[in-house]
């Protein structure tokens, strides 16, 4: 293996720092443009008053420093500054700490109040210089994609989308560059590409979703299947592509939509609530036509997957789950029952249900 460099650490002054509003964590809550806008969503979302505690009783650390790319001269305010690629919740906590108006800004007002001596020990943080974005990729997949410092899948999925189209790089040089084993990066990067469209050429809407978190695993892990993928008119390979799902399936990237995520608009509850069991309930339910139909119409995904299995089925799982509720009925009854008229009756009622179950079934056997 080439032997690592070392690590090459400098100072800069923290006036020079500007926060990144490409982070894909960042871009993942919302678009938000200035930087006290920034410092507002990594306070809100991302813990940030945890590390500027560490800092106030520590110091900040020289070892950990932040990897900076020079800012952008076309945009707003970076020329002649530069962009904090890895290390923007130290960044906000060091700038908190230091700005007693942006606390108040940011409503940040339980942090202590740090001495002046700190305060300027704080006015110099130390970097690590990296020419562009691109140079700092593949540490950047390994850490936060694959590695030990894992984003929400979503963010992992903006910035897999990212490195693809900025660099050209392909999703099986990704995988590899990053150590993937286990097809992740083209699971969530399908996911992106379905989830773009589906904002772009429907009316769903991120925002517009029913829970407080986006459960993007629910997206990716449901596209993966052939399922799924059918009632899109997808397929694997051209999944991949931008706006993959054809005009006349858009309708059904909507509902797909939808029944993982709800609509405040619509007034329409997710059907699934979790991945299991409710992602295989669905996949079932979209292989059957009858089923589908029903979910449709309104009926619960839980009853539309019972139908969806056929009456076969269904009857030899409600004799087993019958089996087993009587067994466990069987078992307490010396202890469990206390002689009540009303237990009795209800029994007699299973006995004579039993019996009429047992001569309907009794006929299919001699016939």
């Amino acid at each position: 293996m080439p032997e690592q460099k070392p690590l090459k650490i400098i100072f800069k002054n923290i006036d020079l720092l500007l926060l990144d509003d490409e982070n894909p964590r960042l871009t993942a809550i919302g678009e938000p443009k200035t930087q006290d806008e920034l410092v507002q969503v990594l306070w809100d979302e991302m813990a940030v008053s945890e590390v500027a505690l560490s800092i106030a009783a520590n110091n900040y650390f020289e070892e950990e420093p932040l990897f900076i790319v020079p800012g952008d001269p076309k945009k707003p305010g970076q020329k002649d500054k530069f962009v904090v690629v890895e290390g923007n919740r130290r960044l906000a906590a060091v700038k908190l700490l230091r700005d007693a108006d942006l606390r108040r800004l940011i409503k940040a007002t339980d942090l202590p109040k740090i001495r002046e001596k700190q305060r300027k020990d704080l006015e110099q943080l130390p970097v690590s210089v990296y020419p562009n974005k691109k140079a700092l990729w593949e540490y950047f997949g390994f850490r936060h994609v694959n590695g030990p410092k894992e984003w929400d899948s979503f963010s992992k999925a903006a910035y897999v989308a990212s490195v693809r189209r900025s660099y050209n790089i392909p999703l099986d040089e990704i995988a590899r560059k990053i150590g993937d084993q286990h097809s992740t990066v083209t699971r969530i990067y399908r996911g992106f590409v379905l989830l773009e469209q589906a904002e772009k050429m429907t009316e769903f809407r991120r925002e517009d979703r029913i829970a407080n978190r986006f459960h993007f695993s629910h997206l990716y892990t449901a596209t993966d299947q052939k399922e799924f993928q059918s009632f899109l008119g997808i397929d694997p390979k051209h999944s991949l592509k931008d706006n993959p799902v054809s005009k006349s399936h858009l309708p059904q990237l909507k509902e797909l939509m939808v029944w993982l995520f709800g609509s405040k608009t619509d007034n329409k509850s997710p059907v699934v609530e979790r991945q299991n069991p409710h992602l295989g309930y669905l996949r079932h339910v979209l292989s059957n036509k009858q089923a589908l139909y029903a979910l449709r119409s309104g009926i619960s995904l839980q009853r539309a997957y019972e139908i969806s299995l056929g009456d076969d089925r269904r009857f030899q799982e409600a004799l087993v789950k019958a089996k087993d509720a009587l067994q466990e009925a069987k078992a307490t009854v010396t202890t469990g029952y206390k002689g009540d008229n009303e237990m009795f009756r209800l029994m007699k009622g299973i006995q004579d249900l039993t019996n009429s179950i047992v001569d309907e079934m009794r006929k299919k056997v001699k016939d």
